[in-house]
């Protein structure tokens, strides 16, 4: 055996997450959007650890058993990708007339508008570091020229969880003061000037985490700034035509960064794991549940929007009777009452099952509101009866 592959050789966090992916299986890596989900639900570890290993959840889902469609449409996939075209024709001209209509150049309005000699400079380079080194390298160059700069795809890296995330929104634009703005292209309309409030909401926390990834490069270029206000471009009406709208995102990029900070690290995670567990979707449905099972989750309804397991990690909560199945404001509510059978106990004025007493001030309030329901269900009838008899009609 080779010293270098004895027992006692400790494994790097590199091995260990490939070991948890399976030898054969390329990690997946982590966009905007699953992070901004991520940021959603800190408390849910095996969320953090399946993302920070890179394991493809929907192929871990189905193989689970518990398979959940996510995606978009082919027809909606075409449709957004043909709008991003339009916008970006001519070399950008047509977006940095959004952005320089919306959001100005800056420090007074000194510059002008953006022209023909605006700079769109290439990012070609090879994997996502070398494509996040050279969009720092073409970010640094726009700060120090002063004029109007397009990135179109740039690549952004961040560190979540102990583990680098690269990310690539739909633009950057770089005004002649330095200031840098995120431009989120959408193929939802915009009608008389507003969009679907929840639609806006999932493009403003997308844009936050690149807003982040920015403010990390931005730390190292002198004269940089990153704009709090990105510029959201969707169609007008019910046409194909571009029109556009900032929005401010300070208050999703604060929660963003809050929730980011608060994950547990991966490797904290992955060294609670015992030795030989692997999420390989080549094992078998009872070795991949058992292994999903020893890492803690935090499900809630919302999960269903948001995460491919949602629906197995839905099924454990629900066999488990977890008032967590219920909704996060259920849980709050409830306090040390963490199943069903515990918090219906308490209405009736039993000990829980898992010994809350009565006399402990959650239980007292169910009680309390079971015996309030108890009594004006009984009191409806006779109530019902006495408005129908003094009903003139």
């Amino acid at each position: 055996m080779s010293p270098l592959n004895t027992p006692s050789t400790p494994k790097t966090l590199r091995q260990r997450l490939a070991d948890l992916r399976g030898p054969a299986v390329a990690p997946r890596p982590l966009d905007a959007r699953a992070l901004a989900a991520l940021a959603a639900n800190p408390g849910c570890g095996r969320r953090a650890l399946l993302d920070g290993a890179g394991v493809d959840k929907t192929v871990l889902a189905a193989a689970l058993g518990s398979p959940a469609a996510f995606g978009q449409s082919q027809f909606a996939i075409v449709r957004g990708n043909s709008f991003e075209a339009k916008v970006k024709g001519d070399g950008g001209a047509e977006l940095l007339r959004l952005v320089y209509e919306h959001l100005g150049a800056g420090s007074g309005g000194a510059a002008g508008p953006p022209g023909p000699d605006a700079l769109t400079p290439d990012l070609t380079a090879a994997g996502p570091q070398g494509r996040a080194a050279r969009t720092a390298l073409a970010l640094r160059e726009a700060t120090a020229a002063g004029a109007w700069t397009l990135l179109d795809h740039p690549m952004l890296a961040l560190e979540v969880a102990g583990s680098p995330s690269y990310l690539e929104p739909d633009a950057v634009v770089v005004h002649p003061d330095g200031r840098w703005t995120v431009v989120e292209i959408k193929s939802f309309p915009m009608i008389d000037g507003a969009a679907d409030a929840a639609k806006v909401g999932a493009a403003a926390r997308q844009a936050a985490v690149y807003v982040l990834a920015l403010e990390t490069t931005a730390a190292k270029v002198a004269g940089a700034e990153v704009g709090h206000t990105v510029l959201l471009v969707c169609p007008k009406d019910f046409s194909n035509l571009p029109t556009a709208a900032p929005v401010d995102i300070r208050r999703e990029r604060s929660v963003t960064r809050r929730q980011l900070e608060r994950l547990t690290r991966v490797e904290e995670l992955a060294g609670a794991l015992p030795e030989g567990l692997t999420f390989d979707p080549a094992c078998s449905a009872e070795e991949l549940t058992e292994a999903v099972s020893a890492v803690s989750a935090a499900y809630a309804p919302e999960c269903l929007a948001a995460c491919e397991l949602a629906f197995h990690c839905r099924e454990r909560a629900r066999g488990a009777d977890e008032v967590t199945a219920l909704g996060r404001s259920v849980r709050g509510e409830l306090g040390g009452l963490t199943t069903v059978e515990a918090a219906l106990a308490a209405a009736s004025g039993r000990t829980s099952p898992d010994g809350a007493a009565p006399e402990d001030p959650t239980a007292a309030a169910l009680h309390r509101a079971a015996r309030l329901r108890a009594e004006a269900l009984e009191q409806a009838p006779a109530r019902v009866r006495t408005e129908a008899t003094a009903c003139p009609c």
